[in-house]
């Protein structure tokens, strides 16, 4: 009688074969894997590249400053009065000597009047003296009460003519005049303020710069002024004073410019961005602001290089370079040892490289570095 063989037997055996054949599967296919990557290379790096030019830059000192007036003052009443005529309008730019305010004179007028009458009567009166002195028909003494009496007169008519012109207020230079802050009719005591007036052109900056900026500044040394409001424009002048002393609670010294305004668009009291300018220039390496990767052992860039590549074509490679940086202008900096002049350093997907990665240059939409930039408004 024949042994029949146990399905259970018959299934473990098949599950080996079957379990068998996966292994043997996934064996060969880690087997491949590990065999593509002894040989993989990774794809290049895309990144951009820019030159290591040579430039000529000007020794610059920036300073943050303040926009003074040549000439302000705030324009008032030197005598009591009304006021019967205004003679600008708010903002306007005025001449020296122009009637701003009139008060009222009709009472001095009149008691001019009255005195020009008295110093003709007086001096009338001086020379009938003097003729009748020299017939002797008089006494020294009423020739001398004459004269007196003639002088008096001219000197009230003097006194009045003055008070009268104080009564026309003008301004006392060029410039421009802010609102008014009287109206007709206003009865004004001495020393109302009546408007400021501001001279616009030129016009001063006043900075601040540490003590060392003592060794080379000088009267005369160009300076260049920028305020935000407009940012695609700027202003030349000159140093016109260096203060001689240096405040001893920060140790900077005070130095005004003066500043060429004649569009008017530079205001009293507005911040401004100042340049201090050298009339010597000096060379130096730059590189966009962008190549540099710094960190906290040591500022570097990737210099791109070429080298053979695996199948034997020349292919391109960044290579780590640590360098030491300057001055920064714009969007470029100056480098002032680690590079020369004509080689190519990565100018942006620096951060993403490894010393020694292969990479591939597109510089399609690569930014363009100015030393001015400016930009666009969304």
């Amino acid at each position: 009688m024949k042994t029949k063989t146990k399905p259970w037997l018959v299934a473990i055996l098949c599950l080996i074969v079957v379990i068998g054949a996966l292994a043997g599967i996934k064996g060969s296919q880690i087997g491949a894997m590990l065999k593509a990557g002894k040989t993989f290379v990774p794809p290049p790096e895309s990144v951009s590249s820019a030159r290591v030019e040579a430039a000529q830059w000007e020794p610059v000192q920036s300073a943050i400053g303040t926009l003074v007036a040549v000439h302000g003052v705030t324009v008032g009443a030197e005598l009591p009065g009304t006021i019967r005529q205004i003679g600008f309008e708010s903002g306007a730019s005025v001449k020296q000597g122009t009637v701003l305010v009139k008060l009222d004179t009709s009472a001095e007028e009149a008691q001019l009047a009255s005195a020009v009458a008295d110093a003709a009567l007086a001096k009338t009166s001086l020379e009938r003296a003097r003729n009748l002195r020299q017939g002797g028909a008089n006494t020294p003494a009423d020739l001398d009460a004459a004269e007196a009496r003639s002088a008096q007169t001219q000197a009230a008519v003097a006194n009045l003519e003055a008070i009268i012109a104080k009564k026309s207020i003008r301004a006392p230079f060029d410039g421009r005049v802010a609102i008014r802050q009287v109206e007709l009719g206003q009865v004004v005591s001495t020393g109302t303020p009546i408007a400021s007036l501001q001279s616009v052109s030129p016009i001063h900056v006043d900075f601040w710069l540490p003590q060392q900026a003592l060794a080379e500044l000088k009267v005369g040394q160009r300076v260049r002024v920028r305020v935000d409001i407009f940012p695609n424009a700027s202003w030349e002048g000159e140093i016109t004073t260096v203060n001689p002393e240096v405040d001893v609670a920060t140790r900077n010294v005070r130095v005004r410019a003066t500043v060429q305004n004649g569009d008017g668009r530079l205001r009293p009291g507005m911040f401004a961005s100042v340049e201090v300018l050298s009339s010597e220039k000096h060379n130096v390496l730059v590189i966009p602001a962008t190549a540099v990767v710094y960190a906290p052992y040591g500022d570097s860039v990737y210099v791109i290089e070429e080298k053979p590549g695996p199948s034997g074509q020349a292919a391109l490679s960044a290579r780590q370079r640590f360098v030491r940086v300057g001055e920064r202008r714009g969007d470029f900096v100056a480098v002032t040892s680690g590079l020369s002049a004509g080689e190519t350093v990565v100018s942006s997907g620096a951060f993403k490289l490894r010393n020694g990665e292969a990479v591939a240059v597109n510089n399609a939409l690569a930014p363009h570095p100015e030393l001015a930039p400016h930009p666009a408004d969304n």
